[in-house]
């Protein structure tokens, strides 16, 4: 399936059944600055396309949402073989590699989430918090997902007001059924 765009997103369309693509649903399994941002940037630009967004956050991704947790999400430093991408933060190349071996030096992760934090806030991206309060706020849907719930022993009451529900992974299957709806793991 091939997605092409015009510049107004709302006005997308699969090129398959030229069917426009009204809504977006993506799942969030990673609950590392890295693994949450790419969901909250996508689900936010869906809405102010004026499409519908549903986020479900599951496993680790929980971290988004619980409210103990969801202010020290960290960015993801042993194994993550991306860590380039970071080099010209510190004035490097970015094809300068960043062993791997050195996220598990204490302090890493700890500097690569301030640089992060450093850039999106240059960029003017919200923090977490708030970015999942404008989602909400326009619009979007926030789900945990039942089972997440249930395995890491959280209530509701462990999570932001502005989550819509918690359901199974078959009820979130039921909010993207549809012609037009495309799901996203991220």
């Amino acid at each position: 399936m091939t997605i092409t765009a015009n510049t107004d997103l709302s006005k997308s369309y699969d090129a398959e059944t030229q069917a426009p693509v009204r809504k977006i649903c993506l799942i969030v399994s990673k609950g590392s600055l890295d693994g949450v941002y790419p969901a909250l940037i996508m689900g936010n630009g869906a809405r102010m396309e004026g499409m519908e967004a549903s986020i479900f956050f599951t496993f680790f991704g929980l971290n988004a949402l619980i409210k103990s947790t969801m202010d020290h999400l960290k960015v993801a430093t042993v194994g993550n073989p991306a860590l380039n991408m970071a080099m010209p933060m510190l004035g490097m190349p970015i094809t300068m590699p960043f062993p791997t071996w050195m996220g598990a030096i204490p302090g890493v992760s700890a500097f690569a989430t301030h640089l992060m934090n450093k850039e999106m806030e240059k960029l003017d991206v919200p923090p977490v918090r708030e970015f999942l309060q404008m989602i909400s706020d326009s619009g979007g849907k926030i789900f945990a997902c039942k089972l997440a719930m249930d395995m890491f022993k959280l209530k509701k009451e462990d999570l932001i007001d502005c989550v819509d529900g918690i359901l199974t992974i078959g009820q979130f299957y039921e909010e993207c059924a549809g012609t037009g709806t495309r799901a996203l793991f991220t």
